[in-house]
């Protein structure tokens, strides 16, 4: 029971994001198109979160890494939920995508 509250609100040990992106995470950036072409991570992959369901095709497999953002980390969160229930088991809500510009290369 605990462990569930713990994986609903996000509570548990942190991940480096720099980590898991220079070992080849996939970045998946869910904002709109018109969005994503303001701004985005340059290794980044923009499917829109109202199209996740149908554009999953990336992941090498179901256990690479896989994070997600947006622009404030509400939509990248929703993602990283659909993904988890579609059996991705390495998924990570990476919050803002600007957050995440500090590990590109």
């Amino acid at each position: 029971m605990i462990q569930t509250l713990k994986n609903i609100f996000g509570i548990g040990p942190k991940v480096d994001m720099g980590e898991l992106i220079a070992k080849g995470a996939i970045i998946i950036d869910v904002r709109s198109k018109g969005e994503y072409a303001g701004g985005h991570l340059k290794n980044s992959v923009n499917i829109p979160l109202d199209s996740l369901s149908g554009n999953i095709k990336n992941a090498k497999s179901k256990d690479h890494p896989i994070i997600t953002c947006c622009a404030s980390g509400m939509r990248s969160s929703n993602a990283k939920s659909f993904l988890k229930g579609q059996g991705y088991t390495n998924v990570h809500n990476g919050g803002s995508w600007f957050s995440l510009k500090k590990y590109e290369k």
